[in-house]
């Protein structure tokens, strides 16, 4: 009966809020406007849109439960020194895999994977929710929040590589038909201007429905 209560208290309500929330109503970049950045600078293509968003995950996950199990014994004074130190260690191990294991991302990805030090998000979610909360709590707001940050990437970097380039992953998706009837690719798509134009068209899609959905309840 205990292991049952305990399952129930690990995946209550409010913690699947902490999931659900950042992907539609509380989004760290469509609705709270954090982490533009490099959703404007990685986007271009969809395969380091999503590497970085696995490493945004990796890092606001551990780092939230490593703050989390700290909060309680950092100085007040030191504490954004402490989670500058979480963050950079987690950062330069994602760092470092990268170079091992995907070198030619890494590459791509540029200065970006040792920005996420200073990503408003990462910073955020320490000093706003891990400091004052369980692990369990912050783990899961970490991931739900990092979840909604890649969300916006991935579909931002689909758009624009499809109608930038008609590919995905590299590979050709637009038919050859269509470029023999006249189709040309939309280069605008690959600059950068076109990321903001993006994103704000999903912020827009995005305001307009949680609008819709507010006044219909």
């Amino acid at each position: 009966m205990s292991e049952v209560k305990e399952k129930e208290a690990l995946f209550s309500k409010n913690n699947r809020k902490l999931l659900t929330n950042p992907l539609d109503s509380d989004n760290p970049i469509t609705v709270q406007v954090l982490g533009i950045c490099s959703a404007l600078a990685i986007t271009v293509k969809l395969e380091p849109a999503i590497v970085m968003s696995l490493s945004v995950l990796f890092v606001l996950g551990a780092g939230n439960v490593i703050i989390s199990l700290m909060r309680n014994i950092i100085p007040s004074r030191i504490r954004i020194i402490v989670q500058l130190v979480v963050v950079a260690a987690l950062v330069i191990l994602v760092d470092q895999v990268l170079k091992a294991y995907l070198f030619d991302v890494s590459k791509q990805l540029s200065v970006f994977v040792g920005l996420i030090i200073t990503n408003c998000i990462v910073m955020g979610r320490f000093e706003a929710f891990a400091l004052g909360n369980t692990p369990w709590k912050s783990f899961l707001d970490g991931v739900g929040n990092s979840a909604g940050y890649g969300m916006i990437l991935i579909i931002v970097s689909f758009f624009r590589e499809l109608f930038g380039s008609g590919a995905l992953f590299g590979q050709q998706i637009i038919p050859e038909s269509f470029y023999e009837a006249g189709y040309v690719n939309n280069g605008m798509m690959l600059l950068p201007p076109m990321a903001l134009i993006v994103v704000g068209i999903v912020i827009w899609v995005q305001r307009v429905r949680n609008t819709s959905l507010v006044e219909a309840n």
